[in-house]
């Protein structure tokens, strides 16, 4: 870069907490699927630790906080001993290289199958509405959606401490922190959305009462590793596995405004012109009233390319921008970001197939192309 030329916005330094960031691409957690019977295999060392850098920030792919929170085939885990030593050697791959290493802890609630949960039981979930798709949308054969089980009030607390615990084994498995994921029609979201939460307990019915669970569970994963090492990630506007809510600016920026009670370290919110998998669609709706409300670091995601991620930190709509697909297809993004050069083209055909190689860690480096270009 020349001394006149301005820098680009995604690759300026950040101050995140006590971390201390190089640029601000930030690799999305993706479900991958390849965590044989939900542990962690060494496939995923190369895998997370192509795309490390020093001071890049990395959010590992949605990981089961219990025996209950499964419902996609071979996602990993970290309820069990066996899980946590798995992780050990993959999050040391990716500090090796000078990144910082965030799991994100999931519980799938009604998006499951009696098939993936203990002795064949429902699926749990804030409510017993079944999802009326009939089938998975990740290409898992002759899977269909189970009727939930709605949690009794006296078993909620139970979940919670399944996330306070799945958070202390990330810790002990070398993990800088931890994102809880609150997005995407999966358990938290549950409860959120009045579109599936139709409780009458303190759980339910007021906008206070369906965030109380995903507040809960904040102030338990807080008190029990810092708040300093976690994020939440929100998705307010999204549709995902039939999970709406009727006012979702509203839920949003309640929610924005209630962590910040809890002091923890980002708000990760999904765009509202992502609406269901795979769709980026125009959209007058916004995050910027919870970017005003929310006090911590603030990271946006959904469908962002280099120009719309550059604008997005030049126009303080955001400190740090998270890619998914472009990352998966592309270890080498941050660089590709800084030589503005074109990006390999992803394959949806493997984001979840089963191969270690395939679709996983095969995609090429800008040095490779070039070398390949110069032979």
């Amino acid at each position: 870069m020349s001394p006149d030329a301005q820098p680009i916005p995604l690759l300026t330094p950040y101050k995140m907490g006590s971390f201390n960031l190089s640029h601000r691409v930030v690799l999305a957690p993706l479900t991958r699927q390849r965590s044989y019977n939900n542990v962690p295999q060494p496939h995923a060392i190369l895998y997370y630790s192509q795309r490390s850098s020093p001071g890049g920030f990395l959010i590992a792919e949605a990981t089961g906080i219990s025996d209950t929170a499964q419902g996609y085939k071979d996602a990993p885990g970290i309820w069990t001993k066996e899980q946590v030593e798995a992780w050990k050697p993959i999050v040391d791959a990716v500090h090796a290289e000078g990144g910082i290493f965030f799991c994100q802890i999931w519980h799938v609630g009604r998006v499951s199958n009696t098939s993936f949960q203990p002795n064949g039981q429902a699926p749990i979930s804030s409510s017993d509405k079944p999802l009326q798709s009939v089938k998975y949308s990740n290409g898992v054969e002759a899977s269909e959606f189970s009727p939930p089980r709605r949690l009794r009030t006296d078993e909620i607390p139970h979940i919670i401490n399944d996330f306070r615990l799945a958070a202390r084994n990330a810790m002990e498995a070398g993990f800088d922190g931890v994102e809880i994921h609150g997005a995407h029609g999966y358990l938290i979201d549950q409860f959120l959305k009045d579109e599936v939460n139709d409780r009458t307990d303190k759980y339910g019915g007021s906008l206070e009462n369906r965030c109380r669970f995903a507040l809960e569970i904040v102030e338990a994963v807080s008190n029990e590793i810092g708040a300093g090492r976690v994020g939440i990630r929100l998705s307010p506007f999204a549709n995902y596995a039939e999970c709406g809510d009727s006012n979702p600016e509203r839920l949003g920026i309640y929610m924005a405004n209630a962590l910040n009670k809890y002091g923890i370290l980002y708000c990760h919110m999904v765009e509202p012109r992502m609406k269901t998998v795979g769709e980026k669609v125009e959209c007058h709706n916004s995050l910027l009233p919870m970017r005003k409300a929310y006090r911590g670091t603030f990271l946006v995601a959904g469908g962002y390319d280099r120009d719309d991620g550059n604008e997005a930190i030049a126009e303080n709509k955001a400190d740090l921008v998270v890619y998914g697909r472009h990352f998966l297809a592309n270890p080498d993004l941050p660089k590709r970001f800084e030589l503005n050069a074109p990006l390999n083209k992803y394959n949806r055909d493997t984001f979840f197939i089963s191969d270690p190689v395939i679709g996983y860690t095969d995609y090429s480096f800008l040095e490779s192309e070039e070398s390949t270009q110069a032979s």
